[in-house]
């Protein structure tokens, strides 16, 4: 959307309340594409605007109002909310980076923004997962598959399984292609997870091979009665990725979210956690499991194939998924 008024008007030309103007600044700079980019940190912004409109906050409702002292106060925020436990540090800096983004976009400059997220709240984030994630619960899945399926989110009941049964992340899970899966489930008992790829890993020069158990088969089959008629994968002819988020997908989380699932990308996690106890004979770090311990080897075997089949080319990126070794 273009400006609403003159760049140097209230909350530099994008509307009367500060809310409003973010998101529309973040839309014009991601030229109305990278729908969930814009929503991440829209959802951040948000968290902003309502601290600013609090009794500690500001009580600012224009961007122009908006200086380095005003993050410095949002900052010192921040961090005591990381020490009454109520924010953790990764949730903490993903707020300052997004609110330096909106800014800029706000803005046309990065005159205001907090050069180092991490420095600024004193503590550095940890990939390392410390709890476990939502989705371990095979009954939980089907309570939240049974319920997607009632209010017709049928597509995004197949993501559900598709993401807990294979470890597919949300976009590969939509962009499947569902005809090749099915053959090769069926002749080579084992699929390879290659469209929608992140950062351009796919074909044979990276390959992710999953068996094709009886939970992949059912995650199959699922997707293909969802998928639009005329189609290979879960959108529908003509149907964008970025309308099918918007409409279809993000109504949606509310459903998932009732039910204990945060998002997709924890059925990911929960996948690597039973892949991890089904490599080793012992439960995931994350649950309290000391396997790597009795078996330094097995250990570091299980975390390069779970990044293989995950689609990561780093073992220590693992750690996110099932926990350290600590």
């Amino acid at each position: 959307m273009a400006l609403v008024g003159r760049r140097d008007g209230r909350n530099f030309g994008y509307g009367r309340q500060l809310s409003y103007a973010g998101r529309q600044a973040l839309e014009d700079l991601f030229a109305g594409g990278h729908f969930a980019t814009v929503k991440a940190h829209s959802d951040r912004w948000q968290a902003f605007v309502r601290w600013c409109r609090s009794e500690d906050g500001a009580g600012y409702n224009d961007a122009r109002q908006i200086d380095r002292q005003t993050l410095e106060d949002y900052v010192a925020y921040l961090r005591q909310q990381i020490q009454q436990g109520e924010l953790c540090i990764a949730t903490a800096q993903n707020r300052l980076s997004s609110v330096n983004r909106t800014l800029a976009a706000l803005r046309g400059d990065q005159e205001v923004r907090v050069i180092s997220p991490s420095r600024a709240l004193g503590r550095q984030r940890s990939n390392v997962r410390s709890q476990a994630p939502d989705g371990q619960n095979h009954q939980q899945v089907q309570r939240v598959l049974q319920v997607l399926l009632e209010q017709e989110y049928e597509r995004v009941a197949a993501i559900v399984l598709l993401a807990r049964a294979t470890g597919m992340r949300l976009r590969e899970a939509i962009l499947a292609d569902l005809p090749r899966l099915h053959h090769e489930a069926k002749h080579l008992g084992r699929i390879n997870i290659q469209d929608g790829t992140k950062g351009g890993r796919s074909g044979a020069s990276a390959p992710r091979w999953i068996i094709a158990n009886e939970q992949v088969n059912a995650a199959l089959r699922l997707a293909s009665e969802a998928s639009p008629p005329g189609s290979h994968n879960l959108l529908a002819r003509g149907e964008s990725y970025a309308v099918f988020l918007n409409q279809i997908v993000l109504p949606s989380r509310e459903i998932l979210h009732e039910h204990g699932l945060k998002g997709f990308h924890e059925l990911r996690a929960a996948y690597a956690c039973e892949r991890y106890e089904q490599l080793t004979g012992h439960a995931a770090p994350v649950h309290g499991g000391k396997g790597y311990r009795f078996d330094a080897n097995l250990d570091q075997q299980a975390r390069r194939q779970i990044s293989l089949e995950l689609g990561h080319n780093r073992v220590d990126v693992i750690s996110a998924y099932i926990g350290g070794r600590t």
